[in-house]
């Protein structure tokens, strides 16, 4: 047992703590005896696990931890392991007269390149450890291993902070003020404080899978009450009628059955759906129809005599609507029963809107959910690269009669076609998206959701409709296949000449870190008109004050000095007053190019006149995705998206390799214009000299009108803080706090309603989650 001051015995209980002064720490560092599913590797095995320590042979490895045990109470377990697989996550098992059992263990989320901790509470008389290092098979070596005994005091603090950023109910609540909220939560319970704070701190490590979770995630949403509905109904003063335009063509007539029942289902009835039968060879469709049709007579049907395909089928259907609005409907899909009752629930609030979008799931020939998408606002930008509106979209019917309808030769993405003549020049605030499902995709044997891939003409017709949009309304601009199905990429014209663009990079001492950064800035950026501000905070390191010299006879390059205490925001706002370009470049000085074109990238972007500020896709050094825009409400404040996902993966539908709008991005690797930079009044070196300025600067440029968003086809990596370190002391940790404070107060309107996000995606990770 190794402390920091004088030696305790490791029998005293935890109270020992009354009388331990702050700074000691009691640290537990174990001798690891593999148990099962472990195989040391050689030193010199010749392939590429080589350079790993272990290797675990099945989803289950355990190690014995021998040798120290824990001081009871409370104690901080620091992990830190390298290994070959996507993401990894640990379990410490403490047996304390039980055995090992899942009550009396904890989970830890690893952090690539980074010692991840977490709180644990062991309780008295530990009889054995049990360590589990992955949940996969694969390599592995233990950089970092303790546990290290805290005082209550500290504890606390930490386990308070964790709540106050990650845990839903807290997430609002000062954090000075959710201990005491505990406490007296705990009373009302009649239940000891420390429990529920256990269970909630527990909370925050529990990761939910869409794909795993979603039919529990429905399981435990609320229903609304008949009453409810009848109550609120009754209330609607806009009762609009809605046309479902249903084409219909050789469907199995089971599916059709569900399809046409859904509607009939609906708990808003004033709707009519208009069938158009595409000359279907199987007799038992048009039967089926005549039958539906004599049954209501809010259901039309018309034969088209010769098959169209789709887009004719669905204009003939176009041609039948009287409604106000026209909902869109495949033949083998459904609707929820409260599809209608939700879009004009909506149009109550909302009476001029002139588009309505909702989310979406899949559903199989079992009738199995799954696969759900949670979709963002009204996003132009990734509207380009998917066709992200469908499903359910409801349109205003005179809109699309005056756009021309479905345009044949579009068959296939005929439904992208119409949102992007549709929404071409339409105010943001006539699109109005619905954060329900409504709509349940098909998924059988051959459908378009099961099978995308193997529907190329989906994807051809697709980038037609994308590139048709750009040469309307974007000069210059093209479009391209994107790296999945059905998803696009748009190169967008840089302006003749060039701007120039000043990067504006912070640094003290730290050449190691600093001359990479330059060099490669310098020789792999490919934009023909740069120059470098190195702003100096500083530095006294004599090899840095050398390499400084040596940059300041370089032509594309300035040294500029800040001799005053750090301040990110103030560093930054003063080399924007030097600088001579058109845009800048907000660039940490631990960030390395990639591909050669990542600021021709962001700079096409920047230039656009409806862009703010552009953001970058950085990696960690292992390759792993570090900044893919940011998500705000994350962690109390703001996280990124798909932090630590492999740089291969697709990512939430796609998202991670689709250029899109965020309310805000890192200014780690941000591209603005200059004008712009200075008409918001650039980054607040009043209130977040350190954290939050990016996130706060980009929410600035969005109230000022524009669109901020995030490319992926601009990469580096990114050796986060390497430079200014880790808010690892007490001082630091108050200022984070304060400037999260900061960002709680000023933003709260903004910070859990994010439009790049959604209401069912946690706020407790970055991973799209489900809450």
């Amino acid at each position: 047992m190794q402390t920091s001051s004088s030696p305790v015995p490791e029998a005293r209980s935890w109270r020992v703590w009354r009388g331990v002064n702050r700074s000691t720490r009691f640290i537990c560092r174990p001798r690891l005896k593999p148990l099962y599913q472990l195989e040391r590797l050689a030193p010199d095995e010749a392939d590429e696990s080589s350079s790993f320590g272990w290797r675990s042979t099945g989803n289950d490895p355990q190690f014995a931890w021998r040798r120290q045990m824990p001081v009871p109470g409370w104690n901080m377990l620091e992990v830190a392991i390298r290994h070959d697989q996507p993401s990894g996550s640990v379990r410490l098992y403490v047996d304390t007269g039980r055995g090992f059992n899942e009550a009396e263990s904890f989970y830890l989320a690893l952090k690539p390149g980074r010692i991840a901790k977490r709180l644990c509470y062991i309780g008295p008389g530990v009889r054995g450890i049990r360590f589990d290092p992955l949940e996969t098979e694969g390599c592995f070596s233990i950089e970092h291993l303790r546990l290290v005994w805290l005082t209550p005091w500290f504890a606390c603090d930490r386990l308070v902070q964790r709540l106050a950023n990650l845990h839903g109910q807290w997430l609002e609540t000062p954090k000075a003020c959710v201990l005491s909220r505990l406490k007296r939560l705990a009373r009302e319970q009649n239940t000891p404080w420390r429990a529920i704070a256990l269970k909630q701190y527990e909370e925050t490590f529990v990761r939910l899978c869409p794909r795993k979770s979603y039919s529990e995630w429905l399981a435990q949403q609320p229903v609304a009450s008949q009453a409810w509905l009848s109550s609120r109904l009754a209330a609607f003063a806009y009762r609009p009628t809605i046309s479902i335009l249903l084409p219909t063509y050789d469907p199995t007539p089971e599916a059709l059955d569900r399809c046409i029942e859904s509607v009939l289902a609906q708990r808003y009835t004033q709707w009519q759906l208009c069938i158009a039968d595409d000359a279907s060879t199987d007799r038992r469709i048009g039967e089926r129809l005549r039958r539906y049709a004599e049954q209501d007579s809010r259901i039309e049907v018309t034969f088209r005599p010769v098959n169209g395909h789709i887009c004719a089928a669905s204009n003939s259907a176009l041609s039948l609507a009287r409604g106000e609005y026209v909902a869109l409907l495949d033949h083998d899909d459904q609707l929820v029963p409260d599809a209608l009752f939700r879009v004009v629930d909506a149009l109550q609030q909302r009476p001029r809107a002139e588009l309505l979008y909702s989310d979406e799931d899949k559903i199989d020939d079992h009738g199995e959910r799954f696969d759900p998408h949670f979709k963002p606002a009204w996003n132009p930008d990734l509207l380009l690269g998917q066709n992200y509106l469908s499903h359910l979209g409801v349109y205003r019917t005179a809109r699309v009669k005056a756009v021309g309808g479905f345009r044949e030769g579009y068959e296939g993405s005929q439904d992208h076609d119409l949102a992007l003549r549709f929404t071409a020049g339409l105010d943001s605030d006539r699109i109005v998206r619905i954060p329900h499902v409504l709509y349940h995709w098909h998924a059988g044997q051959g459908s378009t959701a099961s099978a995308a891939a193997a529907k190329r003409y989906t994807g051809e017709a697709g980038l037609h409709a994308v590139q048709d949009h750009l040469s309307r309304h974007a000069r210059g601009a093209t479009a391209e296949p994107g790296r999945f199905p059905n998803t696009y990429r748009v190169r967008w014209p840089l302006p003749d000449p060039a701007p120039l663009v000043s990067l504006l990079i912070p640094t003290r001492d730290r050449v190691e870190i600093l001359r990479p950064c330059v060099e490669a800035l310098l020789e792999r950026t490919r934009y023909p008109r740069l120059e470098v501000l190195v702003l100096d905070n500083g530095s006294t390191c004599p090899e840095t004050l050398n390499f400084l010299g040596e940059l300041a006879g370089h032509p594309r390059v300035r040294v500029l000095h800040w001799p005053h205490p750090f301040n990110y925001s103030a560093i930054n706002n003063f080399g924007a007053r030097h600088a001579r370009g058109e845009l800048l470049g907000l660039i940490n000085n631990d960030i390395e190019p990639i591909n050669e074109d990542w600021l021709e990238e962001m700079v096409s972007q920047a230039c656009r006149e409806e862009i703010g500020c552009v953001g970058a896709k950085l990696y960690y050094p292992n390759g792993t995705v570090q900044h893919a825009g940011v998500l705000l409400g994350v962690g109390g404040v703001a996280g990124h998206a798909h932090k630590f996902f492999s740089r291969h993966e697709p990512g939430y539908f796609s998202r991670l390799h689709l250029a899109q709008n965020f309310s805000a991005v890192t200014a780690a690797c941000l591209v603005v214009r200059k004008s712009l930079f200075e008409a918001v009044g650039g980054l607040d070196e009043a209130n977040l000299a350190v954290a939050f300025n990016d996130v706060d600067f980009c929410l600035k440029v969005g109230e000022a009108g524009y669109r901020n968003l995030w490319t992926p086809f601009a990469e580096l990596y990114h050796h986060e803080s390497v430079s200014r370190g880790a808010d690892d002391t007490q001082a630091k940790r108050l200022r984070a706090s304060r400037e999260a404070e900061y960002m709680r107060d000023r933003w709260r309107h903004r910070l859990f309603d994010d439009p790049a996000y959604h209401p069912n995606l946690t706020l407790t990770y970055e991973d799209f989650s489900l809450r």
